[in-house]
């Protein structure tokens, strides 16, 4: 979603701001622009990428020591020069950043068409810079007491930072339910949509509440509400290094991130589970396992990547602890009127911590007295804050914005906590308990296995590239696994896909089948594997392509298959994080192949922080 960068200190505010641009550009966007402050303001935005950005610039003033910057990721008004961000009041008096959606924008603007104001953009922001600019002109306040009193007639979420023209030695930032992150330095402060853009220079950081307000110059920075009431900045330490969002030697991030999952894999179990495998450890749980292990019900709120993964955790929740599970979009939680008890427990699952639909739907639970557990990757962020506890994964930051390494480790946590409560209950054996915990611990190495098989899986790939439509199949475990292969070549190659449980493809979707339609069955051995093998044949039939994923040694489907692609043995269990990797590999294969832009696919955005 929309990035924002900012600076006040000593330093050239431009190479910042347009480095931080660019490490903001995994999030998604259309448009980009900045403003800099010396002596007047200078905006320059634009539609397209930082680079057309920086062409636009190009022999203008970019001197000055505080700026403000921006990728849009369009909501209100097309992608435009004239929609790109930074936004000016009329009068010229404030410029304005802003991430978030202001709901009751249409309303706003009437009042201030009625004051005499006009705009230059369909934007909800050019209102909020009016609405700013009007208070401030007829109520003769400072620079910090508008944008205050301007935030309490707005309803919707924002991320904002604000520079005024008569107090131009200062920035103005605000948070409500759309992530802002202060960096601190010696005599100069950063600020930044998340974490990435401000590594290079600090690796203190003040993660902004709801409702937050901080007026900051170099010297100083106060924080307070925006009723006014002072806060306490709380200065954390980040543990990212430039390094990690780095592509380093591979093409794109998104092949990085692939192979970079034995690794994430490793350090989500790391220290978490015993060298014997009798005992994991999530720490992170231990003073709310007692209302797990007796739960009711486990309500799993997620949306895409996240929503698969959580699938994976109902089938592994119900067999090995036998409690119920609820696998919700959290988009449509929060808009039901769901019955939610105080024995519930909630999982929020959430790659970036600040998915807005997921975090609306854990408040609606809080307040009906459920317990609420958050599985996030990223330390710091609203769904840790908004949740009783939680497991961080340990993916590292993720760039592409198709998920890869945080599914992985999002299943990786569900497994150790269904294996943990299946213990916990009784319903595990400790032989079984201590058996699916080694399965785990194997799982990174025969992942670097299949990993080696990367230029086989790409000359699999080369036949499908001018595929216009693809149907995954799996049941089980792997049926999530079939969903979550059909979503990656989707989003970044834009080839419509479908996902189904493989017993269903006779209720409908065996009439598409023909020998233009690849079919990817996942197909290891398991208690599901004749049947599995039913529905080859059912497709080969009809003259469809199988590319089908098999355990290792598998002579059967060999024969049946036009394609297959080996991953190693394992308990059925864990075998969503092997077979998920060749998927992986298709889908980003198949996209390069067809030129997409793998890492920023159109009209996408990796964190949606807006409803």
């Amino acid at each position: 979603m929309c990035g924002i960068v900012a600076y006040v200190g000593d330093r050239t505010a431009y190479p910042i701001i347009i480095k931080g641009l660019q490490r903001l550009e995994y999030r998604g966007y259309d448009s980009a622009g900045l403003a800099l402050v010396n002596d007047g303001v200078h905006v320059y935005k634009c539609k397209g990428k930082v680079k057309d950005l920086e062409e636009h610039a190009k022999g203008k003033s970019i001197s000055g020591s505080i700026g403000i910057g921006h990728t849009r990721w369009a909501t209100h008004g097309e992608p435009s020069d004239n929609n790109a961000h930074p936004h000016v009041s009329q009068n010229g008096k404030f410029i304005v950043v802003h991430n978030g959606i202001i709901e009751n924008y249409s309303h706003l603007k009437k009042e201030l068409i009625n004051r005499g104001y006009s705009f230059k953009s369909d934007t909800d922001t050019e209102v909020l810079a009016n609405l700013i600019e009007n208070i401030y002109l007829e109520e003769k306040v400072d620079a910090e007491i508008a944008v205050r009193y301007a935030l309490t007639k707005v309803v919707g979420a924002y991320g904002l930072v604000i520079t005024c023209t008569d107090e131009e030695d200062k920035l103005i930032a605000a948070r409500k339910g759309s992530p802002l992150v202060i960096g601190v330095g010696e005599k100069e402060y950063f600020l930044a949509s998340d974490a990435t853009p401000i590594v290079e220079y600090t690796d203190q950081v003040i993660y902004m509440n709801d409702e937050e307000v901080a007026v900051i110059n170099k010297d100083n920075l106060t924080l307070k509400s925006i009723q006014n009431d002072s806060k306490k900045p709380k200065i954390q330490k980040v543990s990212l290094s430039i390094d990690e969002i780095d592509k380093g030697p591979y093409e794109h991030f998104m092949l990085k991130e692939i192979y970079e999952q034995p690794l994430s894999i490793e350090d989500t179990f790391r220290g978490r589970i015993s060298m014997d495998h009798s005992k994991i450890f999530l720490g992170g749980i231990i003073d709310v396992l007692p209302q797990i292990t007796q739960a009711n019900r486990i309500i799993i709120l997620a949306c895409g990547t996240s929503w698969h993964a959580g699938l994976v955790g109902e089938y592994l929740f119900e067999e090995f602890a036998r409690i119920p599970v609820e696998v919700e979009y959290a988009s449509e939680f929060r808009y039901r009127n769901p019955v939610i008890n105080k024995d519930d427990v909630i999982i929020a699952i959430s790659q970036s911590g600040e998915t807005a639909d997921t975090l609306a739907a854990i408040k609606m639970a809080k307040e009906q007295g459920a317990t609420i557990l958050g599985i996030c990757n990223v330390a710091g962020s609203s769904i840790p804050r908004e949740t009783h506890a939680g497991v961080y994964t340990h993916a590292g930051p993720e760039i592409g914005v198709a998920s890869t390494k945080a599914f992985t480790s999002q299943v990786t946590v569900l497994t150790m906590m269904s294996m943990l409560l299946g213990k916990t209950r009784g319903f595990l054996s400790k032989e079984e308990y201590t058996h699916l915990v080694g399965e785990l611990t194997q799982i990174p190495d025969k992942i670097r296995t299949i990993l080696q098989a990367d230029d086989e899986i790409k000359k699999i790939s080369e036949t499908y590239q001018h595929a216009t439509n693809a149907l995954y199949l799996g049941r089980g475990y792997l049926f999530p696994v079939a969903l979550e292969g059909a979503l990656k070549l989707k989003e970044i190659s834009y080839i419509h896909a479908e996902g189904y449980p493989a017993a269903e493809m006779k209720h409908g979707p065996i009439a598409l089948i023909d020998e233009n339609m690849p079919v990817f069955v996942l197909a290891t051995k398991d208690k599901s594997y004749e049947k599995i093998v039913s529905n080859i044949q059912e497709v080969k039939a009809r003259n469809g392509k199988v590319i089908a994923i098999v355990t290792k040694g598998d002579e059967v489907i060999k024969k049946m298959a036009d394609h297959v692609i080996e991953v190693p043995d394992c308990h059925e269990a864990v075998a969503p994080l092997l077979t998920v990797i060749p998927l992986q590999f298709i889908s980003y294969h198949i996209a390069v192949m067809r030129g997409c832009n793998v890492d920023q696919p159109r009209n996408l955005a990796k964190s949606v922080t807006v409803e």
